[in-house]
C-alpha cells in the first residue's frame, strides 16, 4: 500500500509516517520500481498502530523507541527482528525489565504532574477567591492578587 492508504489506515499523517521513518521508529518502506512510490505492508500498520497506543499514554519518542527495541529483543509481535532477537538469548526477560522499568517511570513522572497540576488548581482557586465579582468603587481582587509578587 502506498502512504496515502497506510495514514488513512492508521490515523496518522504522511508527514508524520516519514518523519517515524526519518527518526528510526518506522523502517523504511520499499520503494516500487519505475515511479519510486513508497510501499507499506502490514507491519508497517502494527507498528504505527503500536506508536499510537504509546502516543495516547503520553509516551515520548525515545520512550516508544525503547519499548520497540524490546519487543525486538523479545521476539514479539510488528515490532520483532529476529535477527537481533537471535543474539540475546535471554533477551525476553531483560526485554520485560525494561519495559517494566520505564512504565514506571513514566507513570512517576505522571504523578509528579499531577501534584504539580493541583498545587496550580490550588493557587488558581486562591486567587480566583480574591474577588466577589463586585468592582463597584474598588478594584477587581484577581488583578490586584495578580499584581502583588508572589
Amino acid at each position: 500500500m502506498r502512504i496515502r492508504e497506510l495514514a488513512d489506515r492508521t490515523g496518522h499523517t504522511p508527514e508524520t509516517i516519514r518523519y517515524y521513518e526519518k527518526v528510526g521508529l518506522l523502517n523504511p518502506a520499499v520503494r516500487e520500481l519505475g515511479n519510486n512510490y513508497r510501499q507499506y505492508g502490514a507491519e508497517h500498520v502494527a507498528r504505527l498502530a503500536f506508536i499510537r497506543r504509546c502516543r495516547s499514554l503520553d509516551m515520548a519518542l525515545d520512550e516508544i523507541r525503547t519499548l520497540l527495541t524490546a519487543l525486538a529483543e523479545d521476539g514479539e509481535g510488528c515490532c520483532a527482528d529476529p535477527a537481533h532477537a537471535a543474539h540475546a538469548p535471554h533477551a525476553p526477560h531483560q526485554a520485560a525489565e525494561a519495559a517494566h522499568a520505564l512504565v514506571a517511570k513514566h507513570l512517576a513522572e505522571v504523578d509528579r504532574r499531577i501534584e504539580d497540576l493541583l498545587a496550580l488548581k490550588g493557587d488558581l482557586e486562591a486567587v480566583a477567591h480574591r474577588c466577589g465579582g463586585d468592582h463597584e468603587g474598588h478594584p477587581c481582587g484577581i488583578l490586584e492578587e495578580l499584581r502583588s509578587p508572589k
